[in-house]
């Protein structure tokens, strides 16, 4: 634990968090850490902080590329500034690199180096084998990130982040009181994240964390946001964790969008506002990666059964059938509606086309929510018996129980939410020679799909991440993991594996012959 000793004496103030006590002598102060990401196989984007000792004053930042780590072989150097208008955070695209390298790289202002980060270029041409490390939804305030730590121990070629990085939530809700108060998880600012500083604020704490750091220090990183990193269950007008009493929407998202932009390594055309986030990467002749946003840029409102449906509020009692197949017939299956919008679903098409035609042998897709689909388990009142579950809850499993009775899925929020959406990028998946690995997080537990067509047909695989530390089902479903496991199977015809009880990370191996997962 000693390493984590310099959170708590941080006091986790707003200024302390943001970097402005460690080294307070210092002529330019590097608070939190180097990072690099969106790799292609000849640039890298390359990022650090650093701060002024006198506040407002700008820096002349100088950053170098070596292939060895005491920089007696430079190959690509420059300068830039740091200032208050991007918060001191500075992003550089470190082009003129050589194919499947591995690199060191730094940064320096008024003679004091930043730490040294290792980053690598994407191949080109023949590549063997490609590993990639998968999470998502990290809370500071629900316990450590460890499993970062494990991924920097590990040997990747990339990490890639699928979402819920931050989360946006004020002091105490959403959060774990140990975590809080015990091991000093707190957040800041305490109130919700709305305006840019807060924005600014939150993703100031998180990249204090050493784990975080020290994976962006070692590997890569192609990242999307999910909803935390805007707002709960962001659309693209509007969030259920936003009310009129927090502002315009728009206005919040663009300092969403703005500090995404300051604080991720992520290469974007709009200079100080991050751009759509769906892109595509050549992975040599192994594989495209396809990086969507099934969150913002073209979706339609979530639908609730508690809100959508008739009968719902009263959340109990059996479902009439006729209400179930209205809901179905009229909003769920209404073929307008769309998880990706028009622009993105085109676009998408195109580039799972120009995979194939290339000769790509995969064509993975990295994107926020699970496509797979997940029906509603069987959950009886005896199997609840002796378990800690509030009476509240209990009514709603009992009403979820009706809807699954007809067939309804579990979560709205992900794809099952959009089926005729996803109906069309599946029939995208069934081209000649496709190959698809979809990859998913959100959901905090561990999944492994079998991709079906209308005919039952296999048509790719999927592989749902868990969370680095948002608590999964356990936490408001504490029946033995087996049992769910085994019951969410039995309602999911696509499902092939589940764990609802473990955090960590997932694992992605390449090569011309296989795909694995660990």
């Amino acid at each position: 634990m000693k390493r984590r000793i310099f959170l708590a004496g941080l006091g986790l103030s707003a200024i302390a968090t943001r970097g402005y006590t460690a080294n307070a002598e210092a002529s330019a102060r590097f608070t939190h850490g180097v990072a690099s990401g969106d790799p292609l196989s000849d640039r890298v984007i390359l990022w650090t902080r650093v701060i002024p000792q006198e506040a407002g004053t700008a820096l002349t930042v100088y950053w170098h590329v070596a292939t060895d780590q005491a920089f007696a072989h430079v190959v690509a150097s420059g300068q830039t500034s740091a200032s208050e208008a991007s918060d001191y955070t500075i992003k550089v695209d470190a082009t003129g690199l050589q194919p499947n390298r591995r690199y060191f790289y730094r940064f320096n202002a008024r003679g004091i180096n930043s730490a040294t980060g290792t980053t690598r270029t994407l191949p080109d041409g023949v590549a063997t084998n490609f590993t990639i490390g998968v999470a998502s939804c990290s809370n500071f305030p629900q316990g450590f990130f460890n499993a970062y730590r494990h991924m920097a121990e590990t040997d990747l070629d990339l990490v890639l982040h699928l979402g819920d990085y931050i989360y946006e939530y004020p002091e105490a809700e959403y959060a774990n009181d140990y975590a809080r108060e015990v091991l000093r998880r707190s957040v800041v600012p305490q109130h919700e994240v709305i305006a840019l500083e807060d924005y600014r604020m939150r993703y100031g704490l998180y990249r204090t964390d050493p784990d975080l750091q020290a994976l962006h220090q070692r590997h890569p990183f192609i990242c999307v946001w999910d909803d935390h990193e805007l707002a709960n269950d962001t659309w693209r007008e509007g969030a259920e964790n936003h009310n009129e009493g927090e502002g315009d929407f728009q206005q919040r998202i663009a300092a969403a969008r703005q500090a995404y932009h300051e604080w991720m390594p992520i290469r974007t055309p709009n200079e100080g506002d991050q751009g759509p986030i769906y892109r595509r990467f050549e992975i040599g002749a192994l594989a495209d990666l396809i990086m969507l946003d099934t969150r913002l840029v073209g979706r339609d409102r979530g639908l609730e059964y508690a809100q959508d449906m008739l009968f719902a509020p009263a959340l109990v009692g059996e479902a009439p059938i006729a209400d179930v197949a209205a809901f179905k017939d009229q909003r769920l299956n209404d073929p307008t509606r769309s998880l990706l919008g028009q622009i993105q679903e085109e676009w998408l098409d195109e580039a799972l086309r120009k995979s194939v035609d290339r000769g790509a042998v995969w064509q993975v897709i990295g994107q926020q929510v699970l496509m797979g689909s997940v029906g509603i388990p069987s959950i009886s009142a005896d199997d609840l018996a002796g378990t800690q579950v509030p009476e509240e809850l209990r009514q709603y499993i009992a009403f979820m129980q009706t809807l699954g009775a007809h067939g309804m899925p579990l979560n709205l929020d992900a794809w099952d939410g959009y089926p005729l959406c996803r109906d069309r990028v599946k029939a995208m998946f069934s081209r000649k020679n496709s190959n698809p690995v979809v990859l998913a997080g959100d959901t905090h537990n561990a999944w492994a799909f079998n991709l079906l067509d209308d005919h039952a047909q296999p048509l790719g695989i999927e592989i749902g991440t868990p969370s680095i530390s948002s608590p999964g089902m356990e936490s408001y479903l504490p029946l033995p993991a087996a049992d769910l496991a085994a019951a969410l199977k039995a309602a999911s015809p696509e499902l092939s594996a589940v764990d609802t009880s473990q955090r960590g990370w997932s694992e992605i191996s390449l090569t011309p012959q296989s795909m694995s997962n660990r």
